[in-house]
């Protein structure tokens, strides 16, 4: 342990910019992720056929086209979509390139919990709204997402904690954060307990945004006031 702690100070610079750079790459990617997510993921659930928009068309196409994104291993993305993300980003590696393929992994991901989420709420609610004569744009952001705050909060600290997960998987292909610490010294480098201390430094940054979104959604949720 006092091992440990010595090397801790000794890259405690390194380590501190590796944290940095996996929440900046985690949140900016959450965050874009729902930008895109929460609407396709209402679009999936009012398109349905008993829905307040029904289309049959379009959720099918939606729907596969956000289950064929989902079904592509995080890393086999990255490779694929370097032409793009060089595009977008001006450069293929680093913190802000890594965001581009975790945005496109994660937005699906974030659609299927927000489709989910509408799915466990209160038909009666929507009834009502219906019987007021409140239009379809109403309903969704008056009653709908509302209603679903608690649930999409809980599901934004899942989805963080994915991307976390998934920053660091990007780090054996260029990005930046903790992931590249843990690769460059604690496999390229044989240095083990730098790599400790980056799973360790992961873990922590989980279990406080695991935390911080639990506590925020409870105090959301009127269900359990």
């Amino acid at each position: 342990m006092a091992n440990l702690w010595n090397v801790f100070l000794d890259f405690r610079f390194i380590l501190w910019e590796g944290v940095l750079e996996t929440l900046y790459m985690s949140f900016v990617s959450v965050t874009l992720a729902y930008a895109i997510g929460l609407p396709l993921g209402i679009w999936l659930f009012v398109s349905y056929p008993d829905g307040l928009m029904p289309n049959r068309f379009v959720n099918k196409i939606l729907g596969g086209l956000i289950n064929t994104v989902r079904s592509v291993p995080f890393l086999i993305m990255v490779i694929i979509l370097i032409p793009f993300t060089r595009m977008i980003a001006g450069t293929a590696i680093g913190s802000t390139a890594a965001i581009v393929p975790l945005v496109i992994a994660s937005a699906p991901f974030v659609a299927r919990m927000v489709e989910a989420t509408m799915n466990e709420m209160d038909a009666g609610v929507i009834d009502a709204a219906k019987s007021m004569g409140a239009t379809n744009y109403q309903i969704i952001t008056k009653v709908m997402i509302p209603e679903s705050i608690p649930s999409i909060i809980r599901g934004f600290s899942i989805t963080a904690i994915m991307m976390i997960s998934f920053s660091a998987m990007a780090g054996a292909v260029g990005a930046g954060g903790l992931g590249r610490i843990a690769i460059r010294y604690g496999y390229q480098r044989w240095q083990s307990d730098v790599m400790i201390l980056s799973v360790i430094l992961i873990v922590i940054i989980v279990a406080l945004v695991q935390f911080l979104f639990n506590t925020i959604a409870a105090k959301l949720d009127k269900r359990l006031v």
